[in-house]
């Protein structure tokens, strides 16, 4: 018999042990590496202090809402285009502007017109209570460049959070 035909003729075994003891050292050793995330789960919330284990008094805090209505929502126009200047129909989808526009901003009991007696009224709040939480409250028929006066009011008087109110339902 040849040597190549008895080479051929042996039944060749593979060594397991090996393989699953450096398994077992990959496993332990990235077991070992782990690092675990210590603020996961940790979020800063706003979770009501008078309910709970430890129920203490909580002082109400006097909330600033600034809520925008549309007095008169005006009339849309074309801003470009062949029919610019014309009168803006429901179904194009291109941009347009108002004109005859009038808004009403109200903080309470004070209401106003004017974006500029808005921001004082913003800017003394904030000297009284610069913690308070504040919300902007956009009614129907407002649009998003109504909004952002305001926004640019309660950030220039230092209110550095604010939250929006949602949809509102009658």
């Amino acid at each position: 018999m040849s040597k190549l035909s008895e080479i051929a003729s042996e039944e060749i075994e593979m060594e397991m042990t090996p393989m699953i003891d450096v398994t077992f050292l990959l496993l332990i050793f990235f077991l070992c590496t782990l690092k675990f995330k210590l603020l996961e789960g940790k979020l800063a919330a706003y979770l009501p202090k008078d309910v709970g284990v430890n129920s203490a008094p909580a002082e109400p805090k006097e909330k600033v809402e600034v809520v925008i209505n549309v007095r008169e929502p005006g009339q849309k126009f074309f801003a470009g285009g062949d029919e610019k200047d014309t009168p803006w129909d429901k179904d194009n989808h291109r941009r347009y502007y108002i004109t005859g526009r009038q808004l009403q901003y109200q903080i309470g009991p004070r209401k106003t017109a004017k974006v500029d007696e808005l921001a004082k009224w913003l800017q003394e709040f904030y000297r009284q209570d610069p913690e308070s939480p504040t919300t902007i409250d956009c009614r129907p028929g407002t649009t998003y460049g109504d909004m952002v006066p305001v926004l640019d009011s309660l950030a220039d008087a230092g209110f550095l959070k604010v939250t929006f109110v949602g949809e509102y339902k009658k």
